[in-house]
């Protein structure tokens, strides 16, 4: 099949493109042939790694390949408890990296599904029912109200078509749909004569060609999108990559190293490999992915407490180092619920104050409530937007809800806020007979029963002008009508982004009981109109300010239309290029006209993307993060699904998200509210501090242990610790110390400080003096306290011990001095997280069996030490622990900060 854009030809040409009979449909035969030629009607699956894959994939990291080798030589040279500690440590991080990996991704498994129903089909001349999956190219379907599109179709034939095209578009109101034809140009959103595969047909029938199916659907392409889209590391995972290979060449060269000088200094060769190995195993930060797995877990938890579900564990570092949020209008930043906010009649302008289709709210003339038995004009076009209307709202579960059209629901409450209550005006007001809605009318009537029979009528303001011959002043008064004044005010409305209906009325003798059109082509008093928009959430307003407020880019990417989006954003106090005084906004049609090479720059200036389709949002995303930046990405609908899985971190809605949406994102918003994004954010920040932390604090002990062996070959002793006594130190304080920094509260002012630099190393000029100097100050401590207690007469276990004793007490005091990077531990509070004592108090419980059981003295080459080793020791770490303390104060006089 040759490529078309069926939108832009007619009916005709579609059945003499795909060779099919508009009346009769395909022959069971062709059918059979398409099968083959097409396949089935179903979006295709990807093919997913095996458990045993994505397990052994686990032990594909430079440092676990140090560690792997180490084991390996040590089993060579016979030491096989040695070994089978060694090992133990890396299948133990293996097995917790496998646990977090990321659930294989159910994205393309919720579209298929999403496309397995049956359809009504005309084949061989005869209507009939079969499933989705056997429907190809050229089958004539019929679909009604309730209906799935169950294809991509060329509509030839509707009768008051609408379609629900919100999971793909991302507008919130049905479409109505046309068979004319569409310019070549025209986004999905505006391609009215085509129906997409997998929309909600809400209203009216129609029939159509069928033109693509399964994988060449919109949504089909979009599965292709998935699929495509790179699964992108975090900045953390990133830095420690980065790390992970610096560290590997320094560790190997010295290793190499130490193996030469200590084979030249007269050691066996075995010797010399066991010093190497205990190198190679001291300077690996053996207990790092444990403790960042636990930290993130940890965090998990929190954001929960906060209506944020996180899917996969390193979103929660992600979020904390987000600096662009891209997110949908429709339900995120708004409340997905039309809410009519002015009202014009008698030629007064009225506002309506509350939000949603909760009946709480105010009438407002000139900033002072008004009733409406003294507006009767107002009282008129309000009581027409509720008997003129087929839905109804109610009360679910503490929401309001709306059973129909969201604009007829939006006029219900506004009544309701005015005390005219639907059920209440229905029973005064009994309808006999209607117009049902017509789009090639643009217009509904009905009529009511009353002292006088009562028409109504409710369109667009061309529909309903046009029947007008004069109007209702404020008075209640019939008056002459000036329709450039009307028109006037509705586009002041419009422009506004606020969707405008107008309103009509005409009084008939009781003994009229039907209605047709030409009942309202002439004669109707004009009595106003209504102008009603989805309004942003106010706690949205406030997470915007707070988002803006802490370095963090916020942008609206949406399938609603541009103004309507930017009289939105202005509403949210969105930040970006402005244009005319005005938040500059870009259409879909726009950016297609720009290259990739200039869309990084427009996509950060530029604060709204209307109309977009979903690769154009995928391509946005992809924009930013070509400008370095770390972008998170909202969205509910199948059309968001590339770009929540391209981004950094995609967050989708609980309540109103599709499966795809949920199943390609690393977060739920369990509310679907904005707010709960800037509250993640922030709970992310306080995680990534944490960890930050934690890894200031680790770094100087591994440091610490490489140095102390090397200073064992320089003076040409005895190793100073033992590889297993090296990874005992390097498990046991990452878990009993190092996690406590877990549990440290967020300090103040966390979102007022910008972002973490995505280009910012691990490894800071402050950080690396820091850990110089404390892993110096552990490794003159371990040594010489090590050669004292040789000297003395104590023998190797005992000498290793008290050396192994001076590392973990020594952490313990470092530990209080990492609490905080930018204060003092006394200004944060001595006590405000008492879980580093329970842990320091844990690790000396678990140091004392260490020395003094005879198991742990078999398996580890421990031995008892006295008292006056204890004192020394313990001087040791109050020494490293008071240095720390003034350096800090140092570090902040010269330099005003303490921030690594």
């Amino acid at each position: 099949m040759r490529k078309v854009e069926w939108h832009t030809v007619t009916p005709d040409l579609v059945a003499r493109e795909l060779d099919t009979d508009l009346k009769k449909g395909l022959s069971d035969a062709e059918v059979t042939t398409r099968l083959e030629r097409y396949g089935e009607n179903r979006i295709s699956t990807k093919k997913r790694q095996s458990s045993l894959v994505r397990f052994l994939l686990q032990f594909h990291q430079p440092l676990i390949y140090i560690l792997l080798a180490a084991t390996g030589v040590t089993l060579l040279l016979g030491e096989y408890l040695d070994a089978a500690v060694i090992f133990a440590v890396v299948l133990i991080n293996s097995i917790i990296g496998y646990i977090q990996e990321t659930k294989a991704l159910k994205a393309i498994d919720a579209l298929s599904k999403s496309m397995s129903t049956n359809s009504t089909v005309i084949r061989n001349g005869k209507q009939m029912m079969i499933n989705s999956v056997k429907l190809v190219p050229g089958d004539i379907v019929m679909v009604q109200s309730g209906d799935k599109m169950p294809a991509d179709l060329r509509l030839i034939n509707i009768k008051d078509l609408q379609v629900d095209e919100s999971a793909l578009t991302g507008e919130s109101v049905a479409v109505e749909k046309s068979t004319e034809l569409v310019d070549a140009e025209a986004i999905i959103g505006d391609r009215k004569n085509l129906g997409f595969a997998t929309t909600m047909v809400t209203y009216g029938t129609g029939k159509g060609i069928v033109v693509s199916t399964g994988d060449r659907t919109e949504v089909g392409k979009i599965n292709q999108s998935i699929a495509a889209a790179e699964e992108l590391d975090t900045p953390l995972t990133l830095k420690i990559k980065k790390f992970s290979r610096v560290l590997l060449w320094v560790i190997l060269s010295l290793a190499g190293l130490i193996l030469v000088v200590a084979y030249l200094n007269g050691e066996s060769l075995a010797n010399a490999f066991m010093v190497a190995v205990a190198l190679m195993v001291g300077a690996i930060p053996e207990g790092l992915p444990a403790a960042v797995t636990i930290m993130l877990a940890i965090g998990v938890a929190q954001m929960a407490k906060r209506r944020a579900i996180i899917r996969k564990l390193v979103a929660v570092e992600t979020l904390g180092s987000t600096n662009v949020i891209c997110s949908d209008k429709t339900g995120t930043l708004t409340e997905n619920q039309m809410t009519v906010q002015k009202i014009m009649a008698g030629g007064e302008l009225f506002e309506i104050t509350g939000i949603g289709y909760k009946p709480e709210g105010k009438v407002l003339f000139e900033g002072e409530e008004v009733r409406t038995d003294n507006k009767p004009a107002l009282q008129s076009v309000l009581r027409g937007g509720v008997l003129c209307n087929d839905s109804r709202i109610k009360e679910v579960e503490g929401r309001w809800i709306s059973e129909g059209d969201p604009t007829e629901a939006a006029m219900i409450s506004a009544a309701e806020k005015a005390g005219i209550e639907d059920h209440y005006i229905d029973h005064y007001y009994p309808r006999i007979d209607e117009i049902p809605f017509q789009s090639e009318n643009q217009y509904m009537a009905t009529l009511h029963k009353h002292e006088k029979n009562i028409l109504f009528m409710k369109g667009s303001l061309e529909a309903v002008l046009k029947a007008c011959s004069y109007m209702t002043d404020n008075t209640g008064q019939s008056a002459s009508i000036d329709k450039i004044k009307v028109e006037k005010a509705a586009e002041d409305m419009a422009s506004e982004g606020l969707r405008v209906l107008a309103f009509a009325v005409k009084e008939f003798d009781p003994s009229k009981t039907r209605v047709s059109h030409d009942d309202v082509k002439e004669g109707m008093s004009f009595i106003g109109l209504q102008a009603m928009i989805d309004p942003p959430r106010k706690e949205a307003i406030n997470a915007v300010k707070l988002c803006q407020q802490a370095g963090i880019g916020v942008k609206m990417i949406t399938g609603d239309h541009a103004l309507t989006a930017a009289t939105i954003a202005a509403q949210l106090g969105l930040r970006g290029k402005t244009e005319n005084g005005r938040l500059k906004s870009l259409t879909g049609v726009e950016l297609q006209k720009i290259s990739d090479e200039e869309l990084p720059g427009v996509a950060e200036e530029v604060s709204v993307f209307a109309r977009v389709s979903p690769d154009q949002k995928l391509r946005l995303v992809k924009a930013l993060q070509a400008k370095n930046k770390v972008v998170a990405m909202t969205g509910d609908g199948v059309n968001d699904g590339p770009a929540l899985k391209q981004a950094n971190i995609g967050i989708a809605m609980g309540m109103a998200g599709t499966e795809v949406a949920k199943d390609a994102s690393d977060m739920i918003l369990t509310d679907d509210n904005f707010a709960s994004i800037e509250a993640a954010v922030e709970e992310g920040r306080g995680v990534l501090d944490n960890l930050t932390k934690f890894i200031v604090w680790t770094l100087p002990t591994n440091l610490g242990e490489a140095l102390v062996i090397l200073a064992s070959i320089i003076f040409a002793t005895r190793l100073p610790l033992a590889p297993v006594q090296i990874l005992w130190i390097n498990m046991t304080t990452a878990v009993l110390l190092g996690l406590m920094l877990t549990f440290e509260p967020k300090e103040p002012g966390i979102m007022d400080r910008p972002p973490t630099p995505v280009n910012k190393p691990i490894l800071t000029i402050p950080l690396i003096f820091r850990t110089l100097l404390v892993g110096t100050l552990i490794m003159l401590a371990a040594f010489i306290l090590f050669r004292y207690e040789i000297s003395i007469g104590a023998d190797l276990p005992k000498a290793q011990t008290v050396a192994t004793t001076v590392f973990i007490v020594m952490e313990a005091f470092y530990l209080f001095n990492c609490r905080s990077l930018r204060r003092s531990i006394k200004e944060i509070g001595w006590f405000s997280n008492m879980w580093v004592y329970y842990g320091a108090f844990a690790m000396l419980v678990l140091q004392l069996i260490f020395i003094h059981t005879p198991f742990m003295n078999n398996l580890f080459h421990s031995a008892p030490i006295g008292l006056s080793s204890w004192v020394r020791i313990m001087l040791a770490g109050l020494g490293l622990f008071l240095i720390v303390f003034v350096e800090k104060m140092i570090r902040r006089k010269f330099t005003g900060t303490e921030e690594f």
